[in-house]
């Protein structure tokens, strides 16, 4: 699958995700130094999420529209007033891109409902991506599915039943350039709770591509999943997590990305392919072996022992399972020390 002219998969190093969410903290300047810094630390993408508190909840202090977790970050908080605080007003969306755009890197976002479908496909994003959440909101996968884009579908909290409708109604709708991510819906997720090893079981499950949404901290799961072939990383970022904001928490700071775009390369180059027997450059190491080697001068008809036979490196004579078997021999020619045995030095 491609996105933009970027290859993604498994033939292609990890595609990483910077996702700004709210970090900008409603400041477009800083959402810009953002975008900035997310292309000098690797990324290949920023994500937006567009919605309004209104297109996404209603305004009230119910029961339900209150978060009463108490070990939430955001306990306490009225769904409509946090969803304010952290949206990405839609006049910022265009300078976002731009800016990306600029680095060489894509844009595109989350759209919570239809009328973000659209505002986003008329400013020309390469893809769309679907939140844990609303992928159980299968009207709207149909509507993205059918803007003929890429869709990274996020399936935090799903069942196998709940995934596959998805992506069925993706295909249904004319539409299989799909890659699912393994996400674990909890802010910030532990790496307990995050069970990769799903990852290779989804591909084969649902026939596309896999990657992580890592709410995790640091970068070692989103190494940990490219080793279990994970194609696509997302990990929130920010510029500074002390700078505060809705998501700082389990966001990736600069450095910290950069250490993420180098070590999921490193990590998706060891991968190769099942391999015994050496590859072509380990064949100069194959001189320091352990071999038989004659550890004393010696006279033609003496009897080798193990006072002048000994398995040493470097790894010039015969392998050491023939030691018993040369134990005894008698040598038909003086040798000295440092001699690689070989099979016509003996009577």
């Amino acid at each position: 699958m491609k996105i933009g002219d970027r290859e993604v998969g498994a033939n292609a190093r990890p595609y990483l995700i910077a996702e700004m969410s709210g970090n900008h903290n409603q400041s477009l300047e800083r959402a810009l130094e953002i975008v900035d810094a997310a292309a000098a630390a690797g990324a290949d993408a920023v994500k937006l999420q567009t919605y309004t508190a209104d297109t996404m909840t209603l305004n009230l202090r119910a029961p339900g529209f209150v978060i009463e977790d108490q070990n939430s970050l955001w306990a306490g908080r009225q769904l409509w007033e946090l969803y304010d605080e952290a949206h990405t007003p839609w006049e910022w969306h265009k300078p976002i891109i731009d800016r990306a755009t600029s680095h060489g890197m894509h844009c595109f976002s989350s759209p919570f409902d239809e009328t973000a479908v659209d505002f986003l496909d008329d400013l020309g994003v390469p893809a769309f991506k679907i939140a844990s959440f609303e992928m159980t909101d299968l009207p709207l996968i149909r509507k993205v599915a059918r803007t003929g884009k890429p869709m990274i579908i996020s399936t935090g909290m799903g069942s196998v039943a709940e995934i596959d409708e998805a992506v069925r109604t993706a295909k249904e709708a004319g539409n299989d350039q799909i890659i699912l991510l393994k996400c674990t819906s909890t802010y910030p997720a532990t790496p307990e709770n995050t069970n990769i090893s799903t990852i290779p079981n989804m591909r084969e499950a649902f026939g596309v591509d896999v990657g992580l949404s890592d709410h995790t901290m640091g970068c070692g799961v989103a190494v940990a999943a490219v080793a279990l072939g994970g194609v696509l990383v997302e990990k929130h970022f920010t510029l500074r997590r002390a700078d505060g904001g809705v998501d700082s928490t389990f966001s990736l700071e600069p450095h910290e990305f950069a250490a993420l775009r180098e070590e999921t390369e490193r990590a998706w180059q060891s991968l190769g392919q099942v391999t015994y027997g050496g590859t072509k450059a380990e064949e100069k190491s194959r001189a320091f072996r352990r071999s038989l080697y004659i550890s004393k001068d010696m006279v033609a008809g003496e009897t080798l022992t193990s006072e002048t036979l000994r398995i040493i490196r470097p790894g010039f004579g015969l392998p050491p399972k023939f030691y018993d078997q040369m134990l005894g021999k008698r040598v038909k020619r003086a040798l000295t020390a440092g001699t690689p045995v070989d099979w016509d030095i003996i009577a």
